[in-house]
């Protein structure tokens, strides 16, 4: 395995509409998985899709761990968007040749990061709730319900699959902002 190179926005890799995977359980598509994994894990991701690892395929993986997802229902509850339930912890997915579809015209905004955007998040507006199906590394058929936080990482990451960074799905460009401040807001709040 291998921690790979991320790719940055304005690279050409990722405004460009990936192309499916014909052999789910190809030997080369368990490595990128296995390398995407290390990486990943290594940049504190809650997701990655092949194309932010140069590799223009239909391919994402991701995860909520209970502490992420934990994170994710406190930032809703405070900023007043999502659901105010727990959040669920969803194990670690790997989606081949993925598609999402919305389950509701809801749509919510909250905070997004993106390690190919690196040291900036924003306000985009998901919709909260959304059914994806693709394939796993075996040629099984996943089929999905998600909501809240789970629901935003799937539909983040298929964007990667369309060309697509957060920062264009952003309605209003104001909020975007370093992580750096959003940091400092937080300890200036907790120090109060």
């Amino acid at each position: 395995m291998a921690i790979l190179k991320i790719a940055r926005m304005g690279h050409p890799v990722l405004r460009q509409v990936a192309s499916s995977i014909e052999d789910p359980g190809a030997p080369e598509v368990r490595r990128l998985v296995a390398d995407m994994l290390e990486t990943m894990q290594d940049a504190d991701g809650a997701g990655l899709a092949a194309p932010q690892v140069y590799v223009p395929k239909r391919l994402v993986i991701f995860s909520v761990s209970g502490a992420r997802a934990e994170r994710a229902a406190e930032e809703a509850a405070d900023g007043g968007s999502e659901s105010e339930e727990a959040e669920e912890e969803v194990p670690l997915t790997v989606l081949i040749n993925p598609v999402v579809e919305p389950l509701t015209e809801e749509m919510t905004a909250a905070l997004e990061a993106c390690l190919s955007v690196p040291d900036l998040a924003g306000s985009v507006p998901r919709y909260t709730a959304v059914r994806y199906r693709g394939l796993g590394l075996n040629g099984e058929e996943i089929v999905r319900e998600a909501t809240g936080f789970h629901a935003r990482v799937v539909q983040h990451e298929c964007d990667h699959l369309d060309g697509i960074l957060y920062p264009q799905r952003m309605r209003d460009l104001t909020s975007l902002t370093f992580t750096s401040e959003l940091h400092a807001q937080a300890r200036a709040e907790a120090a109060e």
